[in-house]
């Protein structure tokens, strides 16, 4: 990774409260809250709890080399920044800054559909490092038609439908804590884009949905016939959505919980992975996110199949604490971090994480 002159000083241990020393406690709630009583978050972290790394020793490690391909696009890293919303309350420069700090790395970034910023301004920003589009089905599906097609047009690599999100998650944390966005750092797509519904509308005793709650497995289609983008599905959870995702053409599957924010005690990306990389094509890319910290963490999600790993609030973390520096310094200390993880594991590059590195720790 590239080296900077000057730079923030914290560790990744410091990381977290770091960046909630430069937000308010409003807008804190909204990065760290999850849904109901947060047993899903809790989980997501728990999770990894369950493995233990089992090194080999006497191996030549002096070459350590952590890229692998992604969709066919070689990246720096097997691990990449979530799709995160309103980046512009977190920091002035938003999106911008984050594209700035991880794209001549060339570490892959997903952008939302929530953005802070115009996708065609995150691709300036990004220069010719790889991005993928999260798009939020709109009510007017010719919004969603036009967000797509504007993506092609601004170089994003992917279109990554997130599937889990008919209506917001109860997200009691986030409630007491009075986020709200602020109108002076409008959604950056466009008036017409409009977030997920809060909450259903109660009509009598049927709660209704707006209208992209009632897509199909059809969409999928929909959407391939309207982009030669390769489309990943996010939110899958179980061998039987993730089995009919490759029947309809996913290129990709990301194993999300959304962050412990939807619905609270879901099962956890992680526990799912290995039954759901069973199930599915070896050609199918199977990514997680969700509790994803340390470099231990990466090594054990790509052990047990994962092809990339997905991080989310650190990255948001990072840029609370001192914007695209922040990012770059996070960015350089945990590759550096996996790059020791990878030396002392006996491992020299990606190919050699396997199985054979993990033991099921005890209760």
């Amino acid at each position: 990774m590239t080296e900077f002159a000057s730079e923030p000083t914290w560790t990744l241990a410091e990381l977290e409260g770091e960046g909630a020393r430069h937000v308010t406690d409003a807008i804190w709630a909204y990065i760290q809250g999850g849904a109901g009583e947060e047993h899903t978050l809790r989980e997501n972290a728990a999770a990894f709890d369950q493995w233990s790394l089992s090194p080999r020793v006497l191996v030549d490690v002096r070459e350590i080399d952590l890229r692998t391909e992604l969709l066919g696009r070689q990246v720096a890293v097997p691990f990449f920044v979530a799709p995160m919303a309103y980046q512009g309350q977190v920091h002035p420069d938003g999106e911008l800054a984050l594209a700035r700090a991880v794209g001549p790395e060339n570490v892959l970034a997903t952008y939302s559909t929530l953005s802070s910023c115009s996708l065609e301004d995150i691709a300036k920003a990004s220069g010719g490092a790889p991005r993928w589009f999260q798009l939020y089905l709109q009510p007017d599906f010719e919004v969603s038609r036009s967000l797509i097609e504007r993506a092609e047009r601004a170089g994003f690599d992917a279109i990554v439908l997130t599937a889990d999100v008919p209506v917001l998650g109860v997200r009691d944390r986030q409630a007491r804590g009075g986020f709200a966005i602020d109108a002076s750092v409008p959604l950056g797509n466009g008036r017409d884009v409009v977030p997920p519904p809060r909450v259903p509308l109660a009509q009598g005793p049927v709660f209704r949905l707006r209208s992209e709650a009632g897509v199909s497995w059809e969409i999928l289609g929909a959407i391939r016939s309207i982009t030669r983008l390769p489309v990943i599905v996010k939110g899958i959870l179980s061998v039987e959505d993730a089995q009919r995702a490759a029947r309809e053409g996913a290129a990709g599957l990301l194993l999300s919980n959304h962050g412990g924010r939807q619905l609270d005690r879901s099962v956890s990306p992680l526990s799912v992975l290995p039954e759901i990389r069973k199930a599915v094509p070896e050609t199918l890319e199977v990514y997680l996110d969700g509790g994803v910290r340390r470099a231990s963490d990466v090594l054990i999600a790509l052990a047990l199949g994962a092809h990339a790993v997905g991080i989310g609030r650190p990255f948001l973390w990072a840029l609370a604490a001192d914007g695209a520096a922040g990012v770059r310094r996070y960015l350089r200390l945990l590759s550096e971090e996996l790059a020791t993880a990878l030396a002392i594991s006996g491992r020299r590059n990606l190919d050699e994480v396997d199985r054979n590195l993990l033991r099921e720790s005890r209760p």
